[in-house]
């Protein structure tokens, strides 16, 4: 029979995680928080990416080209 390898077990090293994108979709104005593009179709809470001269919404595959200037 072949031998086992042994497994270390213990604590594993902290590793510091990303933090959450959600806090880049509000704007502060004043006393005012102002959000950024809402997908139409979903309505607020469902929020739109943006890439490449697009807003894509991920839920209904809603889009929205920009045009070019």
């Amino acid at each position: 029979m072949g031998k086992k390898k042994s497994v270390k077990k213990g604590k594993k090293p902290h590793k510091n995680k990303p933090t959450s994108k959600k806090y880049s979709k509000y704007k502060i104005e004043g006393e005012k928080i102002t959000r950024q593009a809402f997908c139409p179709r979903c309505g607020p809470g469902v929020f739109l990416m943006k890439s490449q001269g697009r807003s894509y919404c991920g839920k209904c595959h809603y889009s929205e080209f920009e045009s070019k200037k």
